[in-house]
């Protein structure tokens, strides 16, 4: 997102993709109304909208009990009232698409950047390889976005603070039938927790696990994975012997950090390379499009025009972007703490949730507001060249 808003500018702007393609599954794609509103903004949003994807306008959580629907998105201000679930390929491809117009766009592909270029106290460019070798590209600026496992960022001797994270999560997927329900949710239920996406011919299902617990679980055959399936989604039992293996199954290591200080002179890190969020509200994809609007709003004049980018600014950016990252991230910790961990520990019952929290006007608006458009959400203010 930065490279297309910084190229649309008349930037020129080098783009790094370690992989020589967007396909990998299990993958951050929940777009919410903040990330289609830059989209519009941007004259994407009708090639967004023909992706293939599914709209949902409520998040709801099943207990042994019943359900109760936390927030509803629908009547949030700025057209967009819905959370849009696409594949991240799509998506990426949309996105480079776009940029590809520009003249001073660069993509490059299977390009694994893995060292800065340092020169005057300063960095000046990274080095990177491809099927064909080492290369350097030297530039005014080097943006860290690759990730929470960020090689730059690691290079630049930035550590994050590591905020603390109860689960980890096994994603896995099984077919879905047309008299399923058709709805998002999550499915919760004492020692147990389970989200399942609907993708139209399948359910993507994201089984929570307490953190560390992974290697202790694969020791068991696939059934200590099938049976929590049937138990939590009877209607899918007689589909849970399809997961042929733990191969099948995709693990994510889930962390919540932030870095203290997200530069150097010459490097600023973005997304998860500065603040790795939880998976809890699914905000993580839109974080990390709104910081990189931010940065763009802010840089492009002075790298369109060489003007040198003083620490002093890239710290601008930090300042404003910590505090949605900093809110977000207690709200995120806040639901750890009270739902995810005591649900985790079989010692204790899941908590009990409100009755209907959606139907309070003020807390639905809270809500919808936080979820739908986040904290401090960026809008793109500056032109196409």
């Amino acid at each position: 997102m930065l490279a297309l808003i910084l190229a649309r500018s008349g930037v020129e702007v080098t783009l790094l993709e370690k992989h020589h393609d967007f396909l990998r599954d299990f993958r951050g794609d929940t777009i919410h109304p903040s990330t289609l509103q830059v989209l519009d903004e941007l004259g994407l949003a009708q090639d967004f909208l023909e992706l293939p994807h599914r709209k949902a306008y409520s998040m709801s959580v099943v207990t042994d009990t019943g359900e109760v629907q936390l927030a509803n998105l629908r009547g949030l201000a700025g057209g967009y009232d819905y959370i849009a679930f696409v594949p991240q390929w799509d998506f990426l491809e949309l996105i480079t698409s776009a940029a590809r117009r520009y003249p001073g766009f660069r993509l490059l592909m299977g390009a694994e950047a893995h060292d800065l270029i340092r020169e005057d106290g300063a960095v000046r460019g990274l080095r990177y390889r491809d099927a064909t070798g080492e290369h350097e590209i030297r530039a005014a600026l080097t943006v860290a976005a690759d990730g929470r496992t960020s090689v730059l960022r690691e290079r630049a001797g930035l550590v994050p603070q590591d905020l603390g994270a109860p689960m980890d999560v096994l994603w896995f997927r099984l077919p879905r039938h047309d008299t399923d329900r058709g709805d998002t949710f999550l499915r919760l239920s004492a020692g147990q927790m389970m989200v399942a996406i609907n993708r139209g011919a399948y359910w993507q299902l994201a089984y929570l696990i307490p953190k560390g617990g992974y290697d202790e679980l694969v020791r068991q055959d696939i059934d200590a994975l099938r049976r929590p399936v049937a138990q939590l989604l009877p209607w899918l039992a007689g589909r849970a012997g399809e997961i042929g293996g733990w191969d099948e199954v995709s693990m994510l290591r889930v962390e919540l950090n932030r870095l203290r200080r997200w530069h150097r002179p010459g490097l600023l890190c973005i997304g998860d390379a500065a603040h790795a969020m939880s998976p809890v509200f699914g905000v993580g994809i839109n974080l990390a499009v709104q910081d990189a609007v931010a940065a763009a709003n802010l840089l492009a004049g002075s790298l369109r025009s060489g003007a040198p980018i003083p620490e002093s600014t890239l710290h601008l950016l930090q300042r404003r972007r910590m505090f949605p990252t900093r809110v977000t991230q207690a709200a995120q910790r806040v639901v750890q703490n009270r739902v995810i961990s005591p649900t985790l520990s079989r010692s204790s019952d899941a908590p009990r949730l409100p009755r209907d929290p959606a139907g309070l006007p003020f807390v639905n608006r809270l809500a919808r507001r936080f979820i739908g458009t986040g904290v401090r959400p960026e809008h793109v203010l500056i032109k196409e060249a």
